[in-house]
């Protein structure tokens, strides 16, 4: 029986002779902050894939707040409250931050053009208020397109909070942006999740900002499930640190 808010039981996917996850099991509590770590090819983003139905598991169980998630397409999962982000940001460059966000809700997607003609007055007090949350209000109106990368990469999350999800999976949320913005951008991440009570899964090769950040993690290495726990178990595992060394 599902106890966690995300439960994943023995999944396996194979791309023809390759095997990306194999017999990965892992549970996720609602109002947590989980990370996922380990080296290039561990297959975490194929994981992420599969529990958000891009990609189809040749086996095993994916279940979200108690419903199973194996065959059932990517909108029909993030309706339910499941989303993603990517490793690079997906915005739309020629639209203002508040009109990324306002076409991004989901029942909009269909008319994109008729939100830049007269945007939705519920809709652009939301896109308003979460701008405000993840700290880019001043750049509501500035085209996406003119924003740093780490900018663009909060504009997304930004993005996807509108559909009010219960849980988000992010890929790499840190990677490419300026050392010296990556706490404030943690900070405004952890800050979000506790505001609205969302459930964080994320993908960081950052090990600082992993350790400070996740609840729990799990590590992967070779498509399996090398090792979880803490941050403080995961950092003194020398199973964990032979992967990233590269002795195993």
């Amino acid at each position: 029986m599902a106890t966690g808010l995300l439960e994943v039981r023995s999944l396996r996917k194979t791309f023809g002779g390759v095997v990306a996850n194999d017999d990965i099991s892992m549970s996720v509590a609602a109002g947590s902050i989980v990370g996922l770590i380990g080296p290039n090819g561990s297959g975490k983003t194929t994981l992420f894939s599969s529990i958000v139905g891009y990609h189809a598991p040749d086996a095993g169980s994916v279940y979200f707040d108690g419903r199973s998630l194996v065959g059932l397409d990517t909108a029909r999962i993030a309706r339910l409250g499941l989303v993603r982000t990517f490793q690079q940001a997906h915005v739309y460059d020629g639209l203002s931050c508040v009109r990324n966000m306002q076409a991004s809700v989901p029942r909009a997607l269909e008319g994109i053009g008729t939100l830049m003609r007269e945007p939705a007055r519920e809709s652009a007090e939301r896109a308003h208020a979460l701008l405000e949350l993840i700290g880019l209000s001043d750049k509501r109106e500035v085209v996406a397109g003119e924003l740093s990368y780490g900018q663009r990469k909060l504009l997304e999350f930004g993005m996807a909070l509108m559909g009010e999800p219960k849980m988000m999976l992010l890929d790499e949320p840190t990677a490419g942006i300026n050392p010296t913005l990556i706490n404030w951008t943690v900070d405004r991440l952890r800050h979000a999740a506790s505001a609205l009570g969302i459930t964080l899964m994320i993908i960081e090769h950052n090990m600082r900002v992993i350790m400070n950040l996740a609840e729990h993690i799990y590590c992967l290495a070779h498509g399996r499930l090398l090792a979880e726990g803490s941050p403080c178990e995961i950092r003194n595992d020398a199973r964990v640190v032979d992967a990233y060394l590269g002795r195993r």
